[in-house]
Parts: structure tokens; C-alpha cells; sequence
């Protein structure tokens, strides 16, 4: 559900408050992080088109050759078209975007999906507080070693959580070289969180620094 509260929009599913477009911080944190650790020029998978924030931090950035979004709900991109534009523009139409009405789940196991230098995921409320229970998969070992395989050399990972999350820390770190924790305060609760998991350069995993 989209739900006007003044100027401002939220995103509600089966009654749970999801994203509002009143700030944005700590998506165009999670989009900033995986660009300031990875290496241009970027091919960039974000995950959760949500109200735009990642994708449009990701085009401003003039090092990023190729977005792709992959969003679950065909909705969500219909609301784009018709009621976000005052704030995404024309970013759905740019040349370097592109928005597919898929599942993450399902994006990463396309056997001729691409290779990417950073990966934004922000489907979920966070690792412990998943929208819908297929992708509690994505925060254990095997749905973390698949993002991994999904990552050139070097590339990284970042995920959005509202509330830190120490078991799957220790997941990230038993699959990447590097994880990094950033805490993005809020006005009121606990600090949203971005984890900014780097790939070791001598991990292939499925990738390699020549993949397209």
C-alpha cells in the first residue's frame, strides 16, 4: 500500500511500515558505501526499488556504468510512473538504469545473470525482520555465498538492516575479506545500520574482473 501522509508518501505491506520518502539517508548510504569501496567503473545491482533513494544515488554518481533494480512488486514501479515522479524523475528512463519486476532470490539464480562490482540489497526491514519468509534464505550461509558469486574481485556487498544484527555479521564475515558496520542515526530508536562486506580480490566464486 502507498499511503499519502501530507507531502510525503509511505510504503506499507500486510500492515507493516516498510520506507517513507521524508529522508533517505541511509539508502543513499548503502549506494555511497559500495561506491566508495568498490572499483569503477561500476556495475551496480541494487535490490528493492523501494521509493527511489539507492537508485538515484547510484546515477548521480557519474563512475557507475549500469544500474540494474530488481523489485519484486510490479506495483511499486507502477507507483513510480504515476505518483513518485516529483521525486525520481525520469530515472526509470535513463540509459544506464535498469528496473526488472523480479525477486532478488530469483535475479541471482538466472543462470546468465551478470557479474556486478557492488550489490545494494534492501528488500527487508533487515536480516531479522524479512517481509516474506523466502528471503530469510538471502542473510544465511548459502543465500551470502550466492551474493558473493554475484560479485567481481574486490567488489562488495552492502545490506540495509534497521537495527544491527550480530549473527549476521558473523555470516558476512565467514564470506567476505572485509565487513565494515555504519550506523546512520534516526530521530527516534535504534540507528539504522548498513554492513559494507568487500570480496577478496583472489575470490572468483563464479566471477571474475572480466565479467559483463
Amino acid at each position: 500500500m502507498l499511503r499519502r501522509d501530507g507531502e510525503h508518501f509511505e510504503v506499507v505491506s500486510n500492515g507493516v511500515f516498510l520506507m517513507d520518502t521524508r529522508n533517505g539517508a541511509s539508502e543513499r548510504v548503502l549506494v555511497q558505501a559500495a561506491l566508495d569501496r568498490a572499483q569503477p567503473p561500476y556495475r551496480v545491482l541494487i535490490g528493492g526499488l523501494g521509493v527511489g533513494f539507492s537508485l538515484i544515488e547510484a546515477l548521480n554518481d557519474e563512475r557507475v556504468a549500469h544500474v540494474t533494480v530488481v523489485e519484486i512488486e510490479p506495483t511499486i514501479i507502477d507507483w513510480h510512473r504515476r505518483h513518485l515522479t516529483h521525486l525520481t524523475g525520469d530515472v526509470l528512463t535513463d540509459a544506464r538504469a535498469e528496473v526488472v519486476a523480479v525477486g532478488i532470490g530469483e535475479a541471482l539464480r538466472q543462470s546468465a545473470v551478470s557479474c556486478y562490482d557492488a550489490i545494494c540489497l534492501d528488500v527487508d526491514n533487515g536480516p531479522d525482520w524479512t517481509v516474506s519468509d523466502a528471503n530469510d534464505a538471502l542473510y544465511g550461509d548459502e543465500g551470502t555465498a550466492l551474493l558473493a558469486s554475484r560479485l567481481t574481485p574486490g567488489g562488495v556487498l552492502t545490506v540495509w538492516s534497521a537495527a544491527q544484527s550480530p549473527p549476521y555479521l558473523q555470516v558476512l564475515r565467514r564470506h567476505f575479506g572485509n565487513v565494515d558496520v555504519i550506523e546512520i542515526p534516526v530521530p527516534r530508536g535504534e540507528p539504522d545500520v548498513v554492513y559494507a562486506a568487500t570480496k577478496i580480490v583472489s575470490q572468483t566464486q563464479g566471477c571474475d574482473s572480466d565479467s559483463s
